[in-house]
């Protein structure tokens, strides 16, 4: 009680001392009575630092009709939109006015009546509440978002615990505590009037202030709860969002069935005749009286009331604060008074979920999360990459084209099944613009999920992005079959041999594969790599070996290399397994793809090869700008030249074959007059690839296990075995590719890497 009676005794004189501030806010506490009243502040801040809002990041993509960039979805601890003073309506600076603060242009930032009955109505019972200016709520809504910027779960509270602490701390301590934040909201309140406008401080505080769960700032509230803009507010809507504030999550209005939340927490719901069950006795009072005089009917009064009845009174209590106040006239409140609160709820885009392109979305958060690349615009701790996602307002602009990823995830539609019963069915397909290593698209077959419970148990949902690397999609990537013949090629070439020199492709044990990295690496188990469908080997050329991806074949090739430089060719057109390891070539059957890559990496080494030999490293974001609107340092195109010109164009003739009928890829050809080069590829009936590029657009499509095994060639869907489907996924994605990039021929391949013509041979390996 004595500390109390001391704090309200302190309050007092500063309050009185205060009263003057409008005229002389520095005078009022510079002379000797205002000294030694502020020195019951000893110890506490003088100074309040404004920081920076909390607001959503941003992903946009480039709208092709329009060619403007268009928001994919946004990320948020709070949903907020900062508007300047202009982009407000009047009536709600007027319905925030009266409610909170009539006579805030009039004083120096301590409302001494308001501060004066507070004072009187708490000093019995020891708790500071109510009796605060607009710049007292400023400073405490400063004060909460610092609190909540800090908050961290920890073993005994969930990270909504903590945040709910921090707001309590801030408007319920009692007792001394409660005088003394009192004291310190005061001294912060002054100090904010005399930096700032009074204009500043008012659009400051609508900016910052809860409207009830994650939605921040008035202009957040009037897109969310009423699905207009904080400019285009009328009256009755500006006065509903004025008396959110008060106890945002007690008024909100975005509960279905009109149902209204109680201060203690509890959901109370409209009964089954329609009335309203547990309204607070005079909530309606407003209402009730507008009937007693006669102004309005029955009817008008249960349909002004007859939802969201806590809110109704609450606006109701706003428009006659503005009526007494001369802000609106009486025909102007009965207006508002009998209109129904009527939300149009229309809820923020947020997370990946909420796009049409999940799977990309969740590569660049990926991107932002885990790349180190792009440390130096998202951070280098895991604290601060997270906030940079929900917190710093950054705007991250992609390289997706939605027309080719609309194409890419309608051809998933088509031809692969959400989930397959009896394995861990899944699809991916990845676009990458040769020329810049842009990704323009990636689809999946799955559904989108971050409830990892959910994912767990229905194999049509998951996070991961099979199109990635563990980085970039948490995903270790596939065996890649044949696929992976691309770098035993470029090796063959870049040791100085032909497409057209013949080769010993025979069914045989290989004795002996070089590996100078390692030691030479001998064949212990005397093992014969088989050849698909049981088919015969036979001495041809790597350029039939290519085509008709005959195992043996490219084994035999392999026999006059060194599996170390064939390791090299990968890493150089950027290959690692999807863990980020380097290419492990450990004997004869990782010549033909036991290695687990990423469709990404994949696609952007085939990507080389249409490229003339030039690698650039797949990305998908093309800039980043932070909430203040400077360019942040992104990595942008980074290419170098992997392999010569000429073994690019030896191999990319090679290549070719695989499309053209006859080669295992032609079904995957649109057959519009693109030149195309490809490769298909099997791993052990449990996946299955087809990568193919024109000079612009390089499109890699993975069809098989996620997890585990299951034999995609005996389970049939939309008529054609799963192992299949890669066909006609890889072919209409890449007829749109051809069609918004349209591709060149290939160049002609230099004379001494042909060779001689080829042998007559026949089967393959896919």
């Amino acid at each position: 009680m004595l500390g109390g009676l001391v704090g309200l005794v302190a309050l007092s004189v500063i309050a009185g001392l205060l009263a003057v501030a409008p005229i002389t806010p520095v005078l009022a506490l510079s002379g000797h009575a205002a000294s030694r009243a502020v020195s019951l502040f000893d110890g506490m801040p003088s100074y309040l630092a404004i920081d920076r809002l909390m607001l959503p990041t941003t992903i946009y993509a480039r709208d092709p009709q329009s060619g403007k960039d268009v928001e994919l979805t946004s990320f948020y601890d709070q949903n907020r939109v900062p508007v300047r003073f202009d982009e407000v309506a009047p009536v709600m600076y007027d319905a925030i006015l009266a409610s909170e603060d009539p006579r805030f242009y009039e004083h120096g930032g301590i409302d001494l009546i308001g501060t004066t009955r507070a004072l009187i109505r708490n000093a019995q019972g020891g708790s500071i509440q109510g009796g605060s200016s607009i710049s007292q709520q400023y400073v405490k809504n400063v004060l909460v978002q610092r609190c909540e910027r800090d908050a961290v779960a920890t073993d005994r509270q969930t990270r909504d615990e903590v945040l709910r602490t921090c707001w309590l701390d801030a408007t319920r301590a009692s007792g001394v505590e409660g005088y003394e934040r009192k004291l310190q909201e005061i001294r912060y309140a002054v100090q904010l009037e005399q930096e700032y406008s009074k204009n500043d401080i008012l659009l400051g505080y609508l900016n910052i202030a809860n409207f009830g769960g994650t939605t921040y700032g008035i202009e957040a509230a009037a897109r969310y709860y009423f699905s207009t803009t904080a400019a285009r507010l009328p009256l009755g809507q500006a006065a509903t969002l004025a008396g959110i504030v008060q106890n945002p999550n007690t008024f909100r209005i975005d509960r279905p069935g009109g149902s209204i939340i109680g201060s203690d927490g509890t959901t109370y719901n409209k009964a089954a005749d329609g009335a309203i069950a547990d309204v607070t006795p005079g909530t309606l009072a407003g209402l009730d009286s507008l009937l007693a005089a006669g102004t309005i009917t029955p009817e008008q009064h249960l349909a002004a009331g007859d939802a969201y009845s806590a809110t109704k009174g609450r606006q109701l209590y706003v428009l006659d604060r503005m009526r007494e106040d001369g802000r609106i006239t009486d025909e102007q409140y009965v207006a508002a008074a009998i209109e129904p609160i009527a939300p149009a709820v229309q809820p923020a885009l947020t997370g990946c979920a909420a796009t049409s392109a999940p799977f990309f979305c969740q590569y660049v958060v990926n991107t932002l999360r885990f790349d180190p690349d792009y440390a130096e615009a998202f951070g280098e701790t895991a604290l601060q990459r997270q906030q940079s996602l929900t917190r710093e307002g950054l705007h991250i602009y992609t390289t997706l084209d939605w027309q080719l990823q609309n194409a890419s995830q309608d051809a998933m539609r088509r031809y692969a099944p959400e989930a397959v019963p009896g394995m861990a069915f899944g699809a991916a397909s990845v676009s990458i613009d040769a020329p810049s290593g842009r990704i323009l698209a990636i689809s999946q077959n799955n559904r989108f999920t971050e409830d990892a419970d959910l994912a767990a148990t229905d194999p049509v949902y998951t996070s991961l992005v099979y199109a990635g690397d563990a980085v970039h999609g948490v995903s270790d990537g596939f065996p890649t079959g044949s696929t992976f013949k691309l770098f035993t090629l470029v090796d063959w070439l870049e040791q100085g041999h032909s497409l057209f020199e013949p080769v010993n492709g025979t069914l045989r044990a290989i004795p002996r594969l070089r590996d100078r990295c390692e030691g030479t690496w001998i064949n212990r188990e005397n093992h014969v790599v088989r050849n698909f469908g049981g088919v015969r080997g036979y001495t041809g050329t790597p350029m039939q070996f290519t085509a008709q991806s005959l195992n043996s074949g490219f084994l035999g090739m392999a026999e006059k290399l060194d599996l170390c430089d064939i390791e090299q060719v990968a890493a150089r057109m950027g290959v690692t397994r999807g863990t980020g390891d380097p290419v492990d070539l450990d004997g004869a059957a990782s010549i033909i793809g036991t290695n687990n890559i990423a469709p990404v990496a994949l696609a952007g080494a085939f990507a080389t090869v249409a490229n003339n030999g030039v690698y650039c490293v797949p990305r998908v974001i093309e800039r980043v700008v932070n909430a203040e609107g400077t360019e942040l340092p992104v990595p942008g195109d980074r290419c170098s030249q992997a392999i010569s010109p000429e073994v690019a164009a030896a191999t990319a003739f090679a290549l070719q074959g695989v499309m053209v009928p006859g080669g295992t890829g032609s079904g995957g050809n649109p057959n519009d007059g693109t030149p195309l080069l490809g490769k298909t590829g099997t791993h052990e009936q449990i996946q299955t690839w087809l990568v193919e590029s024109s000079t612009r657009v390089t499109t890699a499509v993975w069809v098989g296990n996620a997890i585990g095994e299951g034999d995609v060639f005996r389970v049939w869907h939309d008529g054609r075995p799963l192992s299949q489907a890669r066909l006609p996924l890889a072919r209409d994605i890449q007829a749109t590719a051809n069609q918004l990039y349209p591709g060149a021929g290939f160049a002609p391949p230099p004379g001494h890497l042909i060779g001689r013509p080829p042998a007559r041979g026949g089967g393959g390996d896919d």
